[in-house]
């Protein structure tokens, strides 16, 4: 019986599901089994046979999901369980062997790293296509000049592209956060009950290290019965700050695509119904995906932060929750990128719209480099600031275009000649550094993809 939208299959790849899945869940255990064992034999602790004969049964398809399952009824407990499962498939001499000096979070905690370890090959991929998309968005509106609105008000000229490239170069801090976080939390640990390697002795720290190597993780340097849970919270933020600034995307089309505003549109596919009710509805449906989602992976970083506190080495209050928490925040990412990336690919970008809405409040836009002009005239600010207010206000109230209440003003008409207010209301004239920030993006973009790894 299918009860969570995951999976019913609506949100995730195939591929990024496949990673939490229980069978490969139970991969990633007998992997970690098999590579513990063969650094253990590396440095004496256990016999090289026992170790290659827990390696081969590792690999044999012989430690099923279903006797997993049929001893963690009567255990109650399954990482138990899974060790069970093994012994019961080895020789006596092996059976002492397996599992020698671990404890069953050496297991939990080392197969999550190498969950969120092949999960980043999927979710890493996700964000560098997106940054890409939105760089070259970017350029291809670095000279479409569009209204900057701040409050909700307009306030200034600013390219149109320059919205592409602050989200695409925040998509490369992201991708240099993981490649930074990675050492932090992608660790592998196998140093038992209480985190001293008691069974293993002086040799406890080196057989983590070989464990680790195989495993393509990082030892922890210290720990309890588990790894703190500083690292895993560190997870959940990245997740959730990625989604967040998916977020931020996905409300901005949203923004945009009001009636009112009418700059962009999410794409509408043959066949596609905007409402059950009204036939001409096209709705930023993916976009509010987004946000929706968003909301949902915030929620789990609280969670997270409240694992860290544990009692004494360790008791299980975090352990139920992370069940859910780590799978269902990446899964829910990987959606979100996707979606994203089909969004942002396939945008409808109303250029006659983006240009009639500078001129809504008939020139008042230009009030900054009106402004700006009087003070190189040698005016002071404020002098300048209350005459273009009062002008601006009035002409509001009139319905006036503001370059001919400014013409028509005793005050400030005798600054500009018609050439140099013809200019100042030009919206070309104002991109100022906006096409070499969004040149300087896509060329961050370009490189720091092509060579991060």
């Amino acid at each position: 019986m299918v009860i969570l939208p995951i999976d019913s299959g609506r949100y995730g790849s195939k591929d990024i599901k496949k990673i939490f899945d229980e069978q490969k869940r139970l991969d990633f255990i007998l992997e970690f089994e098999a590579a513990t064992a063969l650094a253990q034999s590396k440095v004496g602790i256990i016999p090289e046979e026992a170790a290659n004969e827990i390696n081969a049964l590792a690999k044999s398809g012989k430690i099923t999901l279903t006797r997993t399952k049929e001893l963690e009824s009567t255990t109650d407990h399954d990482m138990a369980a899974v060790v069970n499962a093994i012994i019961e498939q080895c020789s006596p001499n092996t059976k002492p062997w397996i599992h020698f000096g671990l404890t069953s979070n050496d297991i939990i905690d080392t197969t999550t790293s190498m969950q969120l370890r092949a999960s980043l090959l999927i979710i890493e991929p996700k964000i560098k296509e997106l940054a890409l998309i939105l760089s070259k968005k970017a350029v291809e509106f670095k000279i479409q000049p569009a209204v900057g609105r701040t409050h909700g008000q307009h306030a200034s000229i600013i390219p149109f592209g320059l919205k592409f490239a602050v989200w695409a170069m925040e998509m490369v801090k992201h991708i240099e956060r993981i490649t930074e976080g990675k050492k932090r939390f992608l660790i592998c640990k196998t140093l038992g009950v209480v985190g001293t390697g008691s069974l293993m002795g002086d040799k406890a720290l080196e057989v983590q290290q070989i464990v680790a190597s195989l495993l393509d993780l990082h030892p922890i340097e210290a720990a309890t019965q588990i790894i703190p849970r500083e690292r895993l919270a560190e997870v959940q933020f990245l997740i959730a700050l990625i989604a967040t600034s998916l977020d931020k995307i996905a409300i901005e089309i949203r923004n945009l695509q009001r009636t009112e505003i009418d700059e962009v549109a999410e794409f509408f596919s043959n066949g596609q119904m905007g409402s059950s009710a009204v036939p001409v509805k096209k709705n930023p449906i993916k976009s509010e995906r987004v946000s929706s989602l968003a909301k949902l992976l915030r929620s789990l970083l609280n969670v997270s932060m409240e694992n860290i506190c544990l009692w004494h080495e360790r008791d299980l209050s975090n352990s139920a929750n992370e069940r859910f928490t780590i799978p269902m925040g990446i899964i829910l990412l990987d959606e979100m990128l996707k979606t994203m990336i089909k969004v942002v690919e396939n945008l409808f970008i109303n250029i006659e719209k983006i240009s009639s809405n500078i001129d809504i409040t008939q020139g008042q836009i230009y009030a900054e480099f009106i402004l700006e002009f009087l003070v190189r005239k040698g005016i002071s600010r404020i002098e300048a600031y209350r005459n273009i207010q009062r002008v601006a206000f009035e002409a509001k109230d009139n319905g006036k275009p503001f370059i001919q209440a400014i013409k028509d003003d005793s005050v400030l008409s005798k600054y500009f000649s018609d050439i140099e207010l013809n200019n100042l209301f030009t919206p070309e004239q104002h991109l100022a550094s906006g096409t070499k920030i969004i040149d300087k993006v896509s060329s961050i973009v370009r490189r720091k993809l092509s060579t991060s790894k």
